[in-house]
């Protein structure tokens, strides 16, 4: 795998401790030279406001730097959250990893 592309692969709950652990994360990906971060939620089962925080801040964070943040495998659970608070629409979700290596692998 391209070292400018990683994976995160939280599990459980993904609350404030998690998620400023994930944004702490992509802010050390991003100064080794992480352009392009796919977090995989397949083992995700909540995610809380300070879980959505931290996605729209580490998703700011990789813009700044013309970076790229996709989200894959979520659950019907976490789909509802992003959908009622609106994030799944400035997130990119992607149905799988199968559907990053398609769309967003193929380009690189």
């Amino acid at each position: 795998m391209n070292s400018q592309i990683q994976i995160l692969e939280p599990s459980g709950t993904i609350n404030a401790p998690k998620g400023n652990e994930i944004r702490r994360q992509i802010n050390d990906l991003v100064s080794a030279g992480a352009e392009i971060i796919l977090i995989d939620m397949k083992d995700v089962n909540f995610i809380d406001s300070s879980g959505l925080g931290a996605l729209v801040s580490a998703m700011q964070s990789l813009r700044k730097t013309n970076g790229k943040l996709f989200v894959c495998s979520i659950n019907a659970q976490v789909k509802m959250i992003f959908e009622l608070t609106k994030v799944d629409r400035i997130l990119q979700i992607l149905e799988d990893r199968e559907e990053f290596q398609r769309q967003v692998m193929t380009t690189q």
